[in-house]
This record gives structure tokens, sequence and C-alpha cells, in this order.
């Protein structure tokens, strides 16, 4: 072990954030809601719990019954979506911040950029080099593979695309693994998975030498 992992780090930064959406697809679901905190040398400074005003939204049956998508309460939270990806995309592309999500390497990132595009602006991915995804870290800890000295996102990338049969590396799967409490009723609403996600990094980053 040495001082440059992210566990000796003092002064680390990050962000972690989660959306909730219209469906599955990569390419056209929209967010409706997007959970994100604000962690800064081992302390949450801020949390932001928030609903986009989306056009036309259209929540499919299979995604308003995961994630308890309520018409009434959503009208009465949301805000302009503009003004919400502003506001978060301050902290995205702020090189000082990790941004850390369980699975955003295969679905977040792209949600972000298909919000980008609803809000009339180009995509951009620049920021993917600070991400660290808990999904494959828990991947790297389930298999004791070691993070390899070249490229953190290239490595986290080829764990994405892997997958092995019964081996599970869910949200709910890693927070038992820890034995992490929490209320699984709650999983899939966005502002509590990003602060379950965060208890899973601070686990991960001492069994995972990144």
């Amino acid at each position: 072990m040495t001082n440059n992992l992210l566990r000796f780090n003092k002064k680390l930064k990050y962000v972690v954030f989660d959306f909730e959406t219209e469906g599955l697809n990569l390419r056209y679901s929209r967010p409706w809601q997007l959970g994100f905190i604000v962690v800064e040398n081992g302390t949450v400074k801020s949390e932001h719990n928030l609903y986009l005003e989306i056009d036309n939204i259209n929540i499919s049956k299979g995604a308003a019954k995961t994630t308890g998508f309520d018409h009434v309460f959503y009208d009465k939270h949301k805000k302009d979506k503009n003004k919400i990806l502003d506001f978060f995309d301050r902290y995205v592309y702020n090189p000082d911040y990790y941004l850390v999500g369980h699975n955003v390497l295969n679905y977040d990132t792209y949600i972000h950029n298909n919000l980008r595009l609803d809000c009339g602006k180009k995509t951009d991915y620049s920021y993917v080099e600070r991400i660290i995804d808990t999904n494959c870290l828990s991947k790297a800890y389930k298999m004791n593979i070691k993070r390899p000295d070249d490229s953190l996102i290239l490595w986290q990338y080829k764990l994405a695309g892997y997958r092995e049969r019964n081996m599970k590396t869910n949200q709910k799967a890693m927070l038992n693994e820890f034995k992490i409490d929490f209320d699984e009723s709650k999983l899939h609403d966005a502002i509590y998975d990003v602060k379950m996600t965060n208890e899973l990094f601070k686990k991960l980053i001492w069994n995972i030498e990144i």
C-alpha cells in the first residue's frame, strides 16, 4: 500500500450521483430525478434531491413500479431541467472532483448525455476519466482483481462489461456483503441510493487499492 491511495487522500473531493429515469433505453430515456451529494475530506458538504421538469414525460410501467414514481408528487416538486443541469454540471466538469456512482459507466453517463441533448447542449463525456464506478470496484473485490498501473478508467470499463454467472454486484447485494444497514423499500430513490453508494464506496476503497 502507498499513501497515493484514495483512502489516504485527506483532500479527497467527490460527488456521488444517481438518476431515476423514464425507462432503460440508453439513447432516449430522460431523467426525472437526480440525487447527488458532495463529499469533501470525508464529510458530506451538501445533498441535493432534484426533480426535473421533462416535457411530455413518459414513465414506463416498469420504471414507475421500481422507483415508486408519483405523478402528483413529481408535478409539485419539479423544477427547470436547464437550471438543474447547469448546477450539476458545475461539479461534473470540475476537475477537482471525482464522480462516484453504482453502474454509472453502463447507465448514468448515458442518461446524463440524454439530459444534455434534451436541454440543447452538446455531447461531452470529457469527465469520464474522473469516474469511479462502485459496481466495477465490487466486481474487482469479488474476484480479487488488483488494479494494474495503467488507466483507472480503462480498467473499470473492462470490469463494467464483465459478467460471471452467480456473481451479484448490484447495490443491494453489496450492501449486504459489507453488512451496511439499509431500508430496501427506499432503494431506487435517487437521493437514498447515493447515500448508500457513498457508504459502499467507503468500504470498497479500504478493500481495493485504487
